[in-house]
């Protein structure tokens, strides 16, 4: 129901047949790890969802950061609409 919501964001402003885009994919890994960390509250043992927040985290950095190089008006939306936090430019 929530990947419903995003998708409804994002297909606003795009077809929703581009399901590969760089908004659509930061999505779906928002809601990843939203859920990952509602998981990892009630189970702080797990290794295996821990690693697997930490490429999910990683894929969404490498995707937002080339998001921000190429167009930074669709990376101000995009960060203001999911509500997280810019990333560290080095």
């Amino acid at each position: 129901m929530v990947k419903n919501a995003f998708i409804s964001v994002i297909s606003q402003k795009e077809n929703e047949e581009n399901r590969g885009s760089v908004e659509f994919q930061v999505c779906s890994f928002t809601n990843k790890i939203r859920k990952l960390t509602s998981h990892l509250e009630l189970h702080k043992k797990d290794s295996s969802s821990q690693r697997g927040l930490r490429k999910i985290l990683g894929k969404r950095q490498r995707l937002l950061a080339y998001l921000s190089k190429s167009n930074r008006k669709r990376y101000k939306e995009l960060i203001g609409e999911l509500n997280i936090r810019e990333i560290k430019m080095r």
